[in-house]
């Protein structure tokens, strides 16, 4: 089976790998570190032993600036399920920007998406935005002109963007978390106001003890509950079942609204995301990264008496570049071209195959770990035991983790470098060939952690 010491010599070698095929993204990291904070756009870019500079990207593909070919299992966290330059969102997006990209008003493409995303997540009346962050701030000040009350619930370990209301417990230390039954809320970023973890009651995935707990203790001040249906800041932990079904009860029995931050699980668990996966529709459901087909856009649907808050004026939901046109543009595009019943399809065909394949590699070579997907999302929970929380996912040895993330990259598979958190993406445009590639890179890694 795996062991520590022996992954720790494959991290070795393969850090020294990864330097030798990359001296231009070395390059340019020492270039940009001159004009940009930290050397990289984000600091989700600077990943150990270096961030890896980009050229372009077709189809399933991705090329770095040493001219190192990956096919693309990253999918920039899950924006890029249409693989690069689809030739859908590449005619919708060139046509329009012909047409003029700005006016602070809207066009007819956003009627379009609005009617297309009421039908897919069975909520109504829809806003647009630019981010993930905007829609979940967006949902976080509705439940609460909406109900006139001030806290709100929020999953321990989950990420909902980096506006300060949801910036509390994201990734805790276990030294800071408290009590099981009752989780310390932990500020998780620089320049985030203590107050505001006064604001925000943390509570596990998968317990709606916790939450009704939560809701008796604050009765009559909890706004709503905003919560991944999926979590995914902790590879993949899907809802247990009847999980999401008593979630709604209890909050609604309590006065109290459920918002389900779709940005990572939109259209990658399928077309209409967790809301139609798990058959539970909640007050709110934010929606951004796949949504566009690489272009930035958000959006937030909600019930009529959510959104009526919005028609009335008790919330103005703003933004100079609301239903832009070239993000209404690329988002029709990628919904009525790419994201067809066909490509969910093949999307499935695949996660299959690729979770069959790893699963095989893992019962061949014994390690107790587990493959988890969900559409076309996946992990690998480096653990024998079952992660039903971020409590649980504390205990997941990120080692394994970042060998298999160098090992893919180095055998031309790139993955999030944030492997232990994050997930892979197969794309619209992935083939089986690439899947194949990326289990045999799978199997290199298991092989390389074994104790030699």
């Amino acid at each position: 089976m795996a062991e520590p010491d022996a992954v720790e010599r494959l991290i070795a070698q393969e850090q020294t790998a990864f330097l030798k095929r990359q001296p231009r993204s070395a390059e340019f990291g020492a270039e940009a570190a001159k004009y940009l904070a930290g050397g990289a756009t984000s600091s989700w870019q600077i990943a150990k032993p270096q961030a890896v500079w980009m050229t372009h990207g077709k189809g399933s593909k991705v090329y770095d600036v040493d001219g190192n070919e990956y096919v693309d299992m990253h999918g920039g966290y899950g924006a890029s399920i249409a693989g690069h330059a689809h030739p859908a969102i590449v005619e919708a997006v060139s046509d329009r920007v012909r047409r003029g990209t700005h006016f602070a008003q809207p066009t007819e493409d956003a009627i379009w998406v609005g009617r297309e995303l009421a039908n897919r997540f069975d909520l109504p009346l829809w806003r647009f935005g630019n981010s993930g962050t905007e829609s979940t701030m967006d949902a976080v000040h509705l439940m609460r002109a909406v109900t006139g009350r001030d806290l709100i619930l929020k999953l321990e370990g989950g990420y909902d963007g980096h506006h300060d209301s949801v910036q509390v417990s994201v990734m805790p230390d276990a030294a800071e978390i408290g009590p099981a039954e009752r989780p310390t809320g932990v500020i998780a970023n620089g320049g985030i106001p203590k107050a505001f973890t006064d604001l925000t009651v943390v509570v596990p995935f998968n317990d709606l003890e916790a939450v009704e707990r939560a809701l008796i203790e604050h009765e009559g001040r909890v706004a709503g509950m905003l919560l991944e249906p999926v979590m995914m800041n902790a590879g993949i932990i899907p809802p247990e079942p009847g999980y999401l079904q008593g979630l709604k009860v209890l909050l609604h029995r309590h006065g109290a609204l459920m918002a389900f931050d779709e940005v990572k699980t939109g259209f990658t668990t399928g077309p209409g995301g967790a809301t139609a996966l798990y058959g539970v529709t909640p007050d709110i459901v934010c929606l951004a990264k796949a949504l566009g087909g690489g272009i930035a856009v958000s959006a937030i649907g909600g019930t009529r008496e959510v959104m009526n808050a919005i028609v009335d004026g008790r919330y103005d939901q703003v933004g100079t570049f609301n239903g832009n046109p070239l993000a209404m543009a690329a988002a029709r595009a990628t919904l009525s071209g790419v994201l067809t019943a066909d490509t969910y399809t093949h999307l499935d065909s695949l996660a299959s195959s690729l979770q069959t394949q790893m699963e095989a590699t893992i019962a061949e070579h014994g390690p107790a770990w587990s493959v988890v997907s969900v559409g076309a999302k996946g992990c690998v929970t480096f653990t024998p035991e079952r992660v039903r929380n971020f409590r649980d996912f504390l205990g997941v040895d990120d080692r394994f983790s970042h060998a298999h993330w160098l090992v893919q990259h180095n055998n031309g598979a790139f993955l999030p470098p944030w492997g232990k958190v994050e997930q892979w993406l197969i794309s619209a445009q992935h083939t089986q060939d690439d899947i194949d590639l990326f289990a045999r890179n799978f199997r290199t890694f298991v092989e390389g952690s074994l104790d030699r």
